[in-house]
């Protein structure tokens, strides 16, 4: 059984200022030009769908019409949304949608029934499993003990009805242990989120969603596809993909990446202002999404406005210069990104006490910066 595993499309999403629906459709054109290639029995999407829980009419038409695709080919498509999604929204109509082979997990209630795929084989169980909190789990299972995401992802899959006997198939949107992250992933407080990859364990496959980067897990058989588009800088030198797993006998599975060609790439250029306002004009250059690197130990005026007279679609821009890799911290760093925000709040409490936080500082401080996070959930 063929399974074309995507996640992370993000619809919607701008960077910087930068609207990003047109590269969006582009991609999406290319993955079906894919799926008429390898003729897929399903499409998986593992979560966030969209880049934020309402969405803007244009993404939702963008979903619309890949799913009204997908849907004339004939190949069912499997969706569990993610944190950047409303399950509420993104679930609305899910019956009448199954009508087209279009099976969209509801809100998290205790109960996942899989839907049943069949080939030469047997049957293949797919679940999905929409982005999971520990509130969410302990709302439908109080006499449980779940402390973290991996006791609440464990609670809920112990609760599914799984036949070791069959093939299972796992979609889902979880962070898991010892995967790696990209400046634009949400960051928990003390890495709360994340997900022992043995709460997997009665899986075949796992498709999973949430990180940007490709990448596998517990030796393939739980793997993040990445993200079809570059949506950070940090992503700049990735090899945007989509996986093809196909599933043999029991315990037996192939992937495949295929790679992606984007609209627009994302690159780095580097140098003085001057060594790259004189460089010679590369055509890739006139289109390309551009993160500059300055060199110069000055900040140079203006530097933004005059270099887009070059480069038309220069997305950022930042130093590197003996000022910047002194360590310093300071408000605006870039590095802002990569840290908790307890780790934000200690390292500014340190610069302006002259002393780090207590530990039971850190105590108070993580216990509510969680209680603010459940409530804004």
């Amino acid at each position: 059984m063929k399974l074309l595993h995507l996640s992370d499309l993000h619809l919607g999403k701008r960077f910087k200022e930068f609207p990003l629906l047109e590269d969006q459709a582009y991609i999406l054109q290319v993955i079906l030009g894919i799926a008429d290639v390898e003729r897929p029995d399903a499409v998986l999407i593992a979560g966030d769908v969209y880049d934020r829980p309402t969405p803007s009419t244009e993404a939702v038409e963008l979903l619309d019409h890949f799913l009204v695709a997908l849907a004339q080919r004939e190949i069912p498509v499997l969706l569990a949304s993610g944190n950047h999604d409303s399950p509420e929204r993104l679930a609305f109509g899910a019956q009448l949608l199954e009508k087209s082979q279009i099976h969209i997990a509801p809100v998290y209630n205790g109960t996942v029934t899989p839907v049943t795929l069949q080939d030469a084989y047997g049957p293949v169980d797919i679940y999905l499993l929409p982005f999971l909190k520990p509130l969410y789990v302990r709302r439908c299972f109080p006499e449980e003990e779940i402390q973290d995401c991996t006791e609440a992802v464990a609670c809920a899959i112990a609760h599914m009805d799984i036949n070791p006997a069959r093939r299972n198939v796992l979609a889902a949107h979880q962070f898991v242990i010892g995967a790696e992250r990209c400046d634009s992933e949400e960051i928990s407080v003390g890495g709360s989120d994340q997900v022992d990859v043995s709460a997997f364990a009665p899986f075949d496959y796992v498709a999973l969603g949430h990180l940007h980067g490709p990448q596998d897990l517990d030796g393939g058989r739980v793997r993040y596809c990445g993200t079809p588009l570059k949506y950070s800088f940090s992503e700049i030198r990735h090899k945007k993909s989509v996986t093809l797993v196909e599933l043999g006998p029991k315990g037996e599975r192939t992937i495949r990446p295929i790679l992606l060609t984007p609209l627009r790439d994302m690159v780095e250029r580097r140098g003085t202002f001057q060594e790259l306002f004189s460089a010679p004009r590369l055509p890739q250059d006139q289109e390309a999404y551009i993160h500059v690197v300055l060199t110069d130990e000055e900040d140079v005026p203006n530097a933004m406005e005059r270099l887009r007279t070059i480069y038309p679609n220069v997305m950022g821009l930042d130093y590197d210069n003996r000022r910047t890799r002194s360590g310093d911290f300071c408000m605006g760093s870039a590095n802002m990104v990569q840290q908790s925000p307890l780790d934000l709040f200690a390292a500014f409490y340190e610069q302006q006490n002259g002393a780090p936080l207590t530990e039971e500082q850190r105590r108070y401080l993580t216990a509510k910066i969680e209680e603010i996070q459940e409530v804004k959930e």
